[in-house]
């Protein structure tokens, strides 16, 4: 796993838990984690991640608009 430090501007007042979900969530979103990893790199349970998702405007529900479509057509 790769360790790094960032700068965040004082103004933005976001603390280090902020922060990961900020980074989980959007890791998530895109796809690139999956629900039980990107909890555990925010510090959560799977459960935990899921409920806070909507704060920060993410879909539990991560399907490619594709996907999406050909669900419409098949129901």
């Amino acid at each position: 796993m790769k360790n790094i430090q960032l700068e965040i501007p004082e103004n933005l007042d976001l603390d280090e838990k902020d922060i990961k979900m900020i980074l989980a969530s959007k890791l998530y979103e895109q796809g690139k984690l999956s629900l039980g990893y990107a909890a555990k790199l925010a510090g959560y349970t799977k459960r935990e991640f899921a409920e806070q998702l909507g704060k920060y405007n993410v879909s539990l529900f991560n399907y490619p608009p594709s996907e999406l479509s050909r669900d419409v057509k098949n129901a």
